[in-house]
This record gives C-alpha cells, structure tokens and sequence, in this order.
C-alpha cells in the first residue's frame, strides 16, 4: 500500500522512503495499484504499480495469492537494486524478499507490520489446521533467511523471536505519527466549531475501523455516558471492515451523545485530532504482538491522552503506563472505560497534566529518528552481503519496497 491508497502502513512507507532519499539513496516502491494511479510520491522515489488493489476483486484468500503473484512478476523485471524492503500488506510478502535477494545478491530486510499468519484468525480469516501450520512454517522460514526484521514495538520483537529468528537479527523501530499532526488549541478549533462542540467534553476513536479492533465496549460506554453525563461527546471517526458492523449497532440504538464521522483528510487531520479532549484505541487481546495500533501515537502527536482497550503487554499499553499519558484496560471494560473518561472530564487539572505529558512522549520519537535508525539497520545488510567491505557511496545505492 502506497499513497494514495490509505492506511497508516503506506504513510509510514512514504514518510521512511522520502527521508531515505533526501539522505542519498535512490528509492523505488513497488506497490500494488493501476499503473496509471496518481502518485503522492516524495522526491526522489519512483513508484512502480503492479496491478490491481491488494485484494482484487475476488475471495480474500485469492485476492491476495495474485497480488503477491502480481508483485512478484513485477520485481522480477526490475534492475538489481542493493537492498530489498518487504512488508505485509499483503500477507506473507515476506516470502519475496529473499527470493529477491538470492537472485539479486542483495540484502534483504523485512519491515514487519503485521505478522502474518497469524493474525488471519484475529481478523475472521479462517484456515484450515494443515494450511495454517504450512502458511506458518513457510513465513517462519522466509524471516529467518532475511539479513534483518525491523519490528515495530518490543511486543512484536517478542513474536519474532518465538518464531525463531535470531534475537541478533531483530531490530525494534516504532512507528511514528503522521507528520502532519501538531497539537491545536482547543479554543478555535475549526472542527470543533464545524460539529458544534464548544463547551463539551469530546471524546473520539479516530482511524481504521479494523476486525482487530472491537468497539463494543466503546458503544456500552458511549451508551451508559449518555444517560450519567449527557454533556460528554463521543465521535467514531473512520472507515474500515468493521464499520459496516458498527452502523447496525448504530441503526438499532444510537446514544444521542455519539456520532459518526468519515475518515478526516490528511489536510485537516490535525484539527480533527485536535477536536478531541480524549482519544481511544482499541486491541483484540489475541493480536498482542501481532500489530501495534497507530491510533496511538497519533493521539499524542495532537497532545492528547488516549486510553486503550486491549492487551496490557502490549507496545502501545506499556508506552501509555510508562508515560502517563492515558491508560490501559480490558478491552470488554465498558465500565471502566465510562469511568476513565468521567476523571477526565471532571478534572480538568489531571487531564491538563496528561495532555501535557502526552505532547512530550511523541515529541520523542519522529519519523526522522526513524530515518536515521532504519538507515544503520539497511547499511549493516548492505555490508553482510558485500561480505563486510564497504558500501558504495550513497548516491549509487537503491533501494526497493514492496508493499
């Protein structure tokens, strides 16, 4: 997935690969997509399209064996770049990368996202055992043929190395928020004007409406707010698999403090954030390790605390514990939930100091710091293929990613 296409993977593939440009490497994504797609490309990275959209227009399981197809007949027709980056939409691309790189002679790095496949159950993909186990089996192998696996949070670095990839060859490297956001007063705020918010405590669960992501408890609690304090705000903000759900639940009851929205544009994403006092985020419990939710970091990015319903161990929930920016529950606590926001709403000096310890933890970690570690982690594979000579000056280095 590149941009245009939607979702935080892209954005971050954009971020990462414009940054790796400015830095001397020639770039080129490989990506699903029309040939003729528009490119939001940044200077000094070509995008080269497959075909058609991840997923295609047949079943999920189809869909994603031609898109993998598709990408690899495309690479295959590639000159030799020195670096291979796969990531994991769609599923299982980490099996291309050292396919690549054996035919290349090149280093290979895996950018895990999602692990694959894992996270087919989480997200209502049902196989069957002797499909499962192979499918496990095949990505197990395929990692640990990759000079390195970049994951991103220690939870998934945890996953990785019960796979059996080598502890050595793991390097952990969060994501980062989009760039765009900074945090916007309150007062002035656009969007809050736009929705008549003014005066109103808000809360918002903002992004992918994911089948990772559960929002019942979010409902419960919207529901139990609506009748306790009637002057809390609640916005689902979003598309995604899971939305067609939530708007039957919604045309069965809807809580007259909640609303729906469409998913913001990049343009006014930081005043959307911004329109929030309080976000949310949301983790099936079994996905701990598999994924680590963005609608984190962008929460704080806006300067705003955030409370997520899912597993404790995860690299998200342990950033929130560490730092105090919001808190962590069961992701079936509608109780909880209803009362964690109450404090909020009804201290306006503890949510002040969240708020500002929220600012301060993303201030931390960018997408330039993530430039400049990714960078040591596509040297040193560089350099082990070349048997430890060194590289070529940067301006001659390429590099690929295919997503």
């Amino acid at each position: 997935m590149f941009p245009p296409d939607r979702g935080a993977t892209g954005r971050c593939l954009r971020d990462l690969a414009g940054r790796i440009a400015a830095r001397g490497w020639r770039v080129s994504v490989l990506a699903c997509g029309a040939a003729d797609a528009p490119s939001d490309a940044p200077e000094g990275v070509s995008v080269i399209r497959a075909g058609d959209p991840v997923g295609g227009s047949g079943s999920i399981g189809s869909g994603y064996l031609s898109a993998l197809h598709r990408l690899h007949r495309a690479a295959s027709r590639i000159p030799r770049h020195d670096l291979i980056v796969t990531m994991t939409d769609p599923p299982m691309l980490a099996v291309l990368g050292p396919l690549l790189g054996r035919r290349w002679g090149c280093g290979v790095i895996h950018w895990s996202h999602d692990l694959y496949p894992d996270l087919f159950p989480v997200v209502g993909v049902r196989l069957a055992w002797p499909v499962a186990s192979l499918l496990r089996r095949t990505a197990a192998a395929a990692l640990r043929r990759c000079d390195a696996v970049v994951a991103i949070g220690s939870c998934m670095a945890d996953r990785l190395s019960g796979r059996g990839v080598p502890a050595q060859r793991i390097v952990t490297i969060p994501n980062w928020p989009d760039p765009v956001i900074r945090p916007i007063q309150r007062d002035g705020n656009p969007v809050r004007a736009a929705l008549g918010l003014e005066g109103r405590f808000t809360v918002a669960y903002s992004g992918n409406f994911g089948l990772a992501h559960p929002l019942d408890a979010v409902l419960e609690a919207a529901s139990a707010l609506a009748v306790t304090a009637p002057d809390i705000a609640v916005l689902l903000i979003g598309e995604g698999r899971g939305l067609p759900r939530v708007r039957r639940v919604l045309d069965r009851h809807a809580p007259p403090n909640l609303r729906l929205l469409p998913l913001q544009p990049s343009a006014t994403l930081a005043a959307s954030l911004g329109a929030a006092d309080l976000h949310l985020a949301v983790m099936d419990r079994r996905a701990e390790g598999l994924l680590v939710p963005s609608k984190v970091s962008g929460a704080l990015a806006a300067g705003r605390p955030c409370i997520l319903l899912g597993p404790p161990g995860s690299a998200a929930a342990r950033m929130l514990a560490e730092n105090r920016c919001g808190a962590v529950l069961d992701p079936d606590d509608a109780e909880g939930l209803a009362a964690a926001i109450l404090s909020h709403a009804r201290d306006p000096a503890f949510h002040a100091a969240a708020c500002e310890r929220a600012g301060a933890t993303a201030a931390s970690w960018s997408a330039d710091h993530a430039a400049d570690a990714f960078l040591k982690v596509a040297g040193s594979a560089v350099r082990t293929v070349s048997g430890g000579e060194a590289a070529r000056p940067p301006a001659s280095r390429c590099m690929t990613v295919g997503g």
